[in-house]
């Protein structure tokens, strides 16, 4: 029997769950309180990364965060400030933070992304879409031969799990990418990950699920819950009171404010990022991260997309400039001859990345609530995980055993 299931969160996490719920005969209502055309899902670099094996909660980060605080350009930074929630997360961020964790959490970080490769494919081989999708790997072009031998140590773990990855000169990444001239000393070569345009798979998916039953009610933030006997009976939002069987929170960056309504701590920060289009033809074909810089490249459908920065400062949209000058000045030194023009520096968009303190997504039901499953916390892998973590989530509604064990993702895991 189809169940009445109520996802409160529209992005690519959301819509991903709206898909295989509605598969599975569920009627499925997707609240958000934007129109469903921003944030993150639609900013992303859009790259399927089994590369990323190394947590965001890797040793050192914060220390790096704090110090580059004060730096208007660097990548990664951490705004301090007197807040309860903030200086929980550090302070959990910075225990997770040990070698043994990250290393314990490298073949969790792999399988989920190769399972959520495997599905897009799924996906794009079904006849319901025709969404721009390429599995041409991903380079990481070094400048310095100390961040070379960085990356081609994470490469060589990378290897001993089993991805196909190469360590090339120069000349070998150039011969690679024939259209542009690399300012590079080296590149770390991953064959594992594919890249996509991410506003158009959203604009048909959306599209799918509208055709499908799925309702959309936009614009309608989500007031309070009433719980009673260990369930939620209805949501209030600005305008509806909505009832259903299940519950599902795909809220992103927002998800800790709406879990301590629920009385659980999620702890979560938002990660901000930048990105910059260029509508002309570039002549990249193979994704890239430029990584003394942390800007990933992208040839999308039509235009080149080069995005970066993780800033830590709360859930705020302000753009910083300076920032986005660094993204566009990477860009220009590691391609020669790219010149990023002014109205493509000032024509940007930011997103909020929903960061957990250990670097793992939250997936799973709630122990007090029953009928509440939270889909959160992705960091730089929402776009990645949409598919595996949408099919983990129809999964649990349907108690069936799930694709992945879901231990490490466990929403309580901080409480």
């Amino acid at each position: 029997m189809g169940k009445e299931i109520v996802i409160i969160g529209g992005g690519i996490i959301g819509l991903c769950s709206a898909y295989y719920l509605q598969k599975e005969g569920h009627k499925v209502t997707i609240v958000d309180k934007s129109d469903f055309s921003t944030g993150a899902s639609y900013v992303n670099a859009g790259i399927i990364t089994p590369s990323h094996i190394i947590s965001l909660a890797a040793p050192g980060m914060i220390n790096k965060g704090i110090k580059w605080m004060l730096s208007s350009t660097s990548p990664f930074s951490i705004k301090p400030r007197l807040d309860y929630d903030f200086l929980q997360w550090t302070w959990l961020f910075k225990k997770s933070a040990t070698n043994k964790k990250v290393a314990a959490s490298i073949p969790i970080i792999k399988d989920i992304n190769l399972f959520s490769r495997d599905l897009y494919e799924e996906l794009k081989a079904s006849n319901n879409f025709n969404f721009h999708y390429q599995h041409k790997g991903l380079m990481m072009y070094y400048k310095t031969d100390r961040m070379g031998e960085e990356e081609w140590n994470v490469g060589k773990l990378a290897i001993k799990e089993g991805l196909k990855v190469e360590n090339l000169t120069k000349e070998e990444a150039q011969k690679l990418e024939p259209n542009v001239n690399l300012n590079i000393k080296g590149a770390v070569y991953y064959h594992s990950d594919a890249h996509m345009t991410p506003n158009e798979f959203m604009l048909q998916l959306k599209l799918y699920l509208k055709n499908n039953n799925v309702t959309f009610l936009a614009n309608e933030e989500v007031v309070d819950f009433k719980i009673s006997e260990g369930k939620i009976k209805k949501i209030n939002t600005k305008n509806h009171v909505l009832t259903a069987d299940e519950f599902v929170l795909t809220t992103g960056s927002w998800t800790q404010k709406l879990a301590k309504k629920l009385g659980i701590t999620v702890p979560m920060q938002a990660g901000k990022g930048y990105r910059i289009n260029i509508e002309r033809e570039t002549g990249i074909r193979i994704p890239a991260i430029l990584t003394e810089a942390k800007v990933a490249v992208t040839p999308m459908n039509g235009f080149t997309r080069f995005g970066g920065t993780m800033e830590v400062a709360g859930i705020n949209s302000k753009i910083n400039y300076k920032r986005v000058n660094t993204i566009a000045n990477a860009g220009e030194n590691y391609y020669d001859g790219l010149h990023i023009n002014k109205q493509e520096r000032t024509s940007i968009e930011s997103g909020l990345r929903p960061c957990s303190p250990d670097g793992l997504p939250y997936i799973g039901r709630l122990s007090k609530i029953r009928n509440v499953t939270v889909a959160a916390g992705h960091a730089m892998m929402g776009w990645s995980l949409g598919p595996a973590t949408g099919k983990l989530i129809s999964e649990i509604i349907d108690d069936k055993k799930t694709s992945l064990d879901l231990t490490p993702f466990q929403v309580e895991r901080f409480s």
